[in-house]
């Protein structure tokens, strides 16, 4: 085993956690120079390991906390050692075992293997690895070779003792002298107590003989005030027994009235609840009344409003009715004049039509004829013009070139022209199209009106069938909630009656049991016993209860598993106290019940599940009902049961007889049946109002659903009488757009007629042209071109007139055609619709609206359906008010019984008053008698053993007789009055105290004599362990010596006080028996030279052989008493360099069973050392170890050499 690692934080110097490589198992050396914290190292090593530090102030462990020029301030160190336990001398079972321990201003801990641990506990596992605290020297701090070089003889003498050991042996002969002074003194103690004793035994003997005279006189004295007792003993306990008949008498008749007043209690609060319940029924029923009542105002009032609307509808459907029927004749009037308005239009268009295009072609052949005519007047001024026929040609040319260039302009004109004829004529037809589908659409949204009209009156009627089913339920439910809350009332008070007759820890412990068992979802908790049973027969009440006690709130579960469970999360939140009933853990062992009709088994009188039999076998089955206390108290001997009288008077098996007063107004298993019937019927309640709330909620929904989609009709009704109530704008507007369609398309036609005509007058003329130019130039017009000329004018006029006369004729035609359609479309057709809109308007069967008949039938439905209403809630009133009657007569009866029933419990009451008097007086008279009876026997018991003579002596002799007998017996008894009457009893008593305390003493000296032994085997071992470590140590100082002084002897000398005066020393011999006071001191002689010489002792050697000597006994001690390793600071300082050279040569070897940790600031140690390790120390007082290689350290040490 050996140091693996070590951290250190906080402690002195080091502040930062500083973690160490791991040492070597052998030989490790730590450099520094002075002050750097090589000492602290050690310190901290020994803080943990040694007694260094224990019991600690304040201050103390303050210094052992960092204190350097940082801002922080330490408030806690810690120093921890890792061990290689690969040997297992720590019997921990770990390769590694870690040691910490933790200081602060306030704490000192320590830790193993990251666990907490104590002091003690730690120090023994020092111990058993090898840590003695009689060898301290595995541990040599800066100082300790110096102090054992300048010790007294005397001072290695106590040395040679803690490493012996001696200590144990010295502390148990300290305890043992103790012990044995104690013995001493307790041994003087008893002789006094016997010669005190041995006095007053002798005093006792002559008192005895005096007793024995006054134990006569006494006897006879005890015998006659034992007469005179036991006659007035006997006249009490015949007053005694007619005090008791005669309480017996009163008692049968108190029991008789109780029964009946019990009886009447009973009944009393029979009572209280019908009137509690028949108030309720009443006020529930006069609200509803009320409510009733003012829903009835509300309708009448509603019934009247329809009433006049309905007559006012009536009146303003008969008004309606004559202006319908001149509203339908103008309609067909107007409708008859657009028929004939429309035919006329039909036979006029086509003639229109016709001398249109007459006229057109008409005007064409004009046209074409004036243009002939115009070439030839060109044709003939060109002859005056050119004189040649090329200027006449290139005339031509060019007027034919404008004339291609015009023709060709006016055809792309005509073509446009055309394009848009035919796109306006398109657009005609879709016109027409459209004013087909408007009027399509009108028709549509007319049908649509009256069947949403129809849909709207079946949802209204609906509506309103929901709305009364929906007051109704709000009626219901009003009466529900009433009711609901008066359960609500009732179970609150069962609740606090039954929490009244159980501890409030139980209650809260239920209430908790219930919650627990519902949120963990437990189904094996099934409740208090309570719960779980009813009582067939109620006169068996009284004595099911007073039998199961507090039984009844017991909680039963399937298993002690589900128990645990529940009890776990009550601890846990801290909720009341409850006892459970496992089922599984109950073995009932229920005596068998006697055949017999007067002891009735108890669980025969009760009803409940099989499945809980075990929880009612243990609290009731082992106990019957008696008729009365006689008949329970044999059954109890003779079946060994437990018994119980119908009032609850019980007779236990073990003897106990319990009974008296049941108020049964405090009856628990009342209150557990009123609290479950409230609880049912507030459930019950609770369902209904549910239902109710549910069967409302969806009646809202409906209604809801109904009345969105009314709106939803009524919506789209009034859309679909908008779109039939556009229809007509939008005809005329379609209208207006066909004929602005039409003007557009004539006036196209017009266009294109004017367009061909140009074009063939163009044409004629390009012709003409052209045949000019083929011509030869010629001086004037041929014959024929005169003659055509003179034709061409004569066509002209001739087209001209018929052209004008056609004209006249079309426009007679258009403006006959113009007037009627404008008389058709301003005015018919706009006349026939408004008239349509009136008559829709005066009441033309479209369910739905809100005018004329529609609104006189939904107005009269609405009528018929309040006056229902009416007629149904007037019923109802009627009904409430019979059962207001009822109930009203069964709460006068309930009052009248009750105060009929109060009246005979307060003359009861006072007779019962009476009786208590009277029981009082009976009590105090008995009490008076029993005193007395008692007052005879404690007489007769201080009497003290009477003889035999005592009982039939004087019991015949008369009271006067006796009285003066006892007076002559006192009289005789006054000189007898110093007499020590307890003498017998004295002298055994102090008989007994000599032969014990002579036992006593007997002990103490065989103990004294056992205590003297061990204190000489205790000096006889250390005498002994002296010696054996002596001869060891000084057996090993020889060889170390020999070891690092080759030339050299040296030997240790134990001193004894026989040769102190002649200061002389010698060896002691292997047989030589010396006792410890014998020996003053262990005195050194070495010789450095010599193996002959005497040699020197070590006071007369230099300071470097003073500390080789030191050493070398350190060396010895450590050999006599090997440690796992070994810390050595700065231990050859005062060394010559060869002695150096040995130490570390002896390190060395020795490293091979133990681990060395030096300090050094000398070469000779860093030779043959394993690893090196060097101490830092910066500016701010920190100190920082780390490891460094073999000439990293010879270097600082010959740095430190050269500086010195």
């Amino acid at each position: 085993m050996h140091i693996k690692t070590l951290t250190i934080q906080g402690f002195k110097s080091y502040r930062d956690q500083t973690q160490i490589e791991p040492f070597s198992p052998r030989h490790n050396v730590v450099v520094g120079r002075n002050g750097s914290g090589k000492s602290n190292f050690f310190a901290a090593i020994r803080f943990v390991l040694s007694d260094a530090y224990t019991s600690m102030s304040r201050e103390e462990r303050q210094a052992l906390l960092h204190e350097g020029v940082s801002t922080t301030t330490t408030l806690s160190a810690y120093v921890e050692i890792v061990f290689d336990n690969s040997d297992n001398r720590f019997p921990t079972g770990r390769e590694d075992v870690v040691l910490r321990r933790t200081i602060g201003l306030k704490k000192d801990e320590y830790s193993l293997d990251k666990k907490s641990a104590s002091k003690a506990d730690v120090m023994n596992l020092l111990e058993s690895a090898g840590f003695s605290k009689s060898n301290p020297y595995y541990i040599v701090p800066q100082g300790r070779i110096t102090a054992l070089t300048n010790a007294k003889d005397h001072e290695r003498l106590a040395l040679l003792k803690e490493v012996a050991g001696t200590k144990v042996y010295e502390q148990r002969r300290t305890e043992s002298l103790r012990i044995m002074s104690e013995t001493e003194a307790k041994k003087s103690k008893i002789v006094e107590l016997l010669d005190f004793i041995e006095n007053r035994l002798g005093e006792l003997e002559e008192e005895k003989e005096e007793l024995k005279e006054f134990q006569e006189k006494d006897k006879e004295k005890r015998c006659l005030e034992y007469a005179l007792y036991q006659r007035e003993l006997e006249e009490v306990a015949e007053a005694l027994d007619e005090i008791e008949e005669e309480r017996k008498r009163e008692l049968h008749g108190a029991n008789q009235r109780r029964e009946l007043f019990s009886d009447r209690e009973q009944q009393i609060q029979t009572l209280e609840g019908q009137i509690s319940t028949a108030k309720h029924e009443l006020s529930t029923l006069k609200l509803t009344k009320h409510g009733a009542q003012a829903e009835l105002s509300d309708l009448i009032r509603s019934q009247k409003e329809l009433e006049l609307r309905v007559v006012d509808l009536r009146a303003a459907d008969a008004r309606a009715g004559g202006q319908r029927t001149s509203v339908e004749a103008e309609l067909a009037d107007v409708e008859a004049q657009i028929a004939q308005k429309e035919a006329a239009l039909a036979a006029l268009v086509p003639r229109w039509e016709a001398h249109r295009v007459t006229e057109s072609e008409q005007r064409r052949a004009l046209e074409e004829a004036s243009g002939r005519l115009d070439a030839l007047y060109s044709k003939q001024g060109r002859l005056e013009r050119f004189r040649t026929r090329t200027e006449r040609d290139q005339f031509l040319r060019g007027e034919l070139a404008a004339l291609e260039s015009h023709r060709t302009s006016q055809s792309d004109a005509l073509n446009t022209s055309n394009n848009e004829l035919q796109t306006a004529r398109m657009s005609r037809g879709q016109l027409d199209q459209q004013i087909a589908d408007v009027l399509q659409r009108g028709e549509d949204a007319r049908s649509k009106a009256a069947e949403l009209g129809d849909e709207l009156a079946r949802l209204a009627d609906q509506r309103t069938e929901w709305v009364e089913q929906r007051k109704d339920l709000w009626r219901e439910d009003t009466k529900l909630e009433s009711t609901k809350r008066r359960a609500g009332d009732e179970v609150r008070s069962a609740e606090r009656a039954l929490a009244s007759m159980m501890d409030k820890d139980t209650g809260i412990g239920l209430r908790a049991v219930d919650s627990i068992a519902e949120r963990l979802q437990l189904s094996g908790v099934y409740g208090p016993l309570y719960r779980l049973f009813e009582v067939t027969d109620p006169k068996f009440n009284t004595a099911v209860e007073l039998t199961a006690g507090n039984s009844l709130f017991h909680v039963v579960v399937d298993t002690d598993q589900t128990a645990s469970k529940v009890l776990e999360v009550m601890l846990r939140e801290k909720t009341g106290r409850v006892t459970f009933m496992p089922l599984n853990r109950l073995k009932p062992k229920n005596p068998v019940p006697p055949n017999a009709e007067d002891a009735i088994p108890l669980l025969e009188k009760l009803r409940y599940d099989p499945a809980h039999a075990k929880a009612f076998q243990q609290v009731f089955g082992k106990t019957c009902v008696c008729r009365d206390l006689t008949v329970a108290a044999a059954y109890v001997k003779s079946h060994g049961i437990n018994t119980i009288t119908l009032d609850g008077d019980k007779v236990d098996r073990k003897g106990a007889l319990t009974g008296g007063y049941h108020d049964v107004r405090r009856s628990r298993l009342d209150a557990v049946r009123n609290v479950s019937t409230w609880r049912s019927r507030a459930a019950a309640e609770d369902a209904r109002s549910r239902e109710v709330k549910d069967a409302t909620l969806r009646l809202d929904q409906e209604i809801t659903r109904v009345s969105g989609r009314i709106q939803v009709l009524s919506n789209q009704q009034k859309a679909a009488r908008d779109i039939r109530d556009g229809i007509s704008a939008e005809v005329a507007a379609l209208q207006r757009e066909k004929e602005r369609v039409e003007v557009r398309i004539l006036k196209l036609e017009e266009d294109i007629q004017e367009l061909s005509s140009e074009l063939s007058a163009l044409g004629a003329r390009a012709d003409a042209f052209r045949v000019e130019l083929s011509s030869p130039m010629v001086q004037a017009l041929t014959a024929e071109e005169v003659d055509s000329i003179d034709e061409l004018n004569k066509e002209i006029q001739r087209r001209r007139k018929e052209l004008v006369e056609m004209g006249k004729t079309k426009t007679e035609l258009g403006r006959s055609k113009n007037i009627i359609q404008i008389e058709l479309n301003e005015s018919l057709r706009r006349r026939r619709d408004e008239l349509r809109s009136k008559l829709e308007g005066l009441g033309e069967a479209e369910a739905g609206d809100a005018n004329a008949a529609d609104d006189l039938k939904v107005r009269t439905h609405e009528l018929s359906s309040v006056t229902s209403s009416i007629s149904t809630l007037a019923r109802k009133i009627q009904e409430m008010e019979k059962e207001i009657d009822k109930f009203t007569h069964e709460l006068q009866e309930h009052r009248g019984s009750l105060e009929s029933m109060q009246n005979q419990q307060a003359e009861d009451s006072r007779s019962m008053a009476k009786q208590q008097k009277n029981t009082e007086r009976y009590i105090a008279k008995k009490n008076l008698l029993v005193n007395k009876k008692d007052e005879c026997n404690r007489n007769i018991r201080d009497l003290g053993v009477l003889p035999e003579e005592a009982f039939e002596k004087y019991i015949n002799d008369k009271a006067d007789r006796l009285v003066k007998k006892l007076h002559a017996v006192n009289e005789g008894l006054k000189k007898f009055a110093h007499v020590n009457k307890k003498a017998f009893e004295q002298y055994n008593n102090f008989t007994k105290q000599r032969d014990q305390l002579l036992k006593r003493r007997e002990d103490l000296e065989k103990s004294g004599e056992s205590i003297e032994q061990l204190v000489e085997v205790l000096d006889q071992r250390k005498d002994e362990a002296i010696e054996r470590t002596f001869k060891q140590v000084a057996r090993n100082f020889e060889e170390v010596f020999e070891t690092l002084v080759p030339a050299g002897k040296g030997k240790l000398i134990i001193q004894r006080r026989v040769d102190q005066d002649d200061d002389e020393a010698e060896e002691v011999d292997d047989s030589q028996q010396r006792t410890v006071d014998n020996y003053t001191g262990v005195a050194i002689k070495v010789s450095f030279n010599s193996k002959v010489d005497e040699g020197l002792r070590i006071q007369q050697l230099s300071g470097g052989q003073k500390s080789l000597v030191a050493l070398a006994l350190v060396f010895a001690i450590q050999k006599c008493d090997p440690a796992p390793f070994y810390l050595f600071d700065e231990i050859d300082a005062n060394l010559d360099a060869q002695y150096r050279t040995a130490v570390a040569a002896m390190i060395h070897s020795l490293s091979s069973s133990g681990q060395f940790i030096t300090t050094t600031f000398r070469p000779e140690m860093l030779v043959s050392a394993d690893k090196f390790y060097g101490v830092l120390f910066n500016n701010q007082k920190i100190s920082s170890i780390r490891s460094i290689k073999r000439e990293e350290a010879m270097e600082f040490v010959d740095q430190e050499a050269q500086a010195q």
